[in-house]
């Protein structure tokens, strides 16, 4: 028997990933800048951090608008 009750799942957020992304990228490529600025007091690990980051978010940008230009396409075709 579980300990809590059962409870409905929640209906999603309706968030514009693009702009989440977005806002996650210029933070990594900050701090990397940040790095960069003081960079003998800090490893190389931290700035391949922050470039991995950084790198990952540009794709993750462009993955999130084509997503949305393709759920656009789909619900026009759809008529919703």
């Amino acid at each position: 028997m579980p300990r809590f009750p059962a409870r409905a799942t929640p209906e999603p957020l309706d968030v514009d990933a693009v702009k989440v992304v977005t806002v996650g990228t210029v933070l990594w490529a900050v701090a990397g800048l940040a790095l960069l600025a003081f960079r003998r007091d800090v490893g190389p690990g931290w700035l391949w951090t922050c470039a991995a980051g950084t790198g990952l978010g540009v794709f993750g940008v462009w993955f999130c608008r084509r997503r949305r230009s393709r759920l656009g396409r789909v619900l026009a075709a759809r008529g919703e």
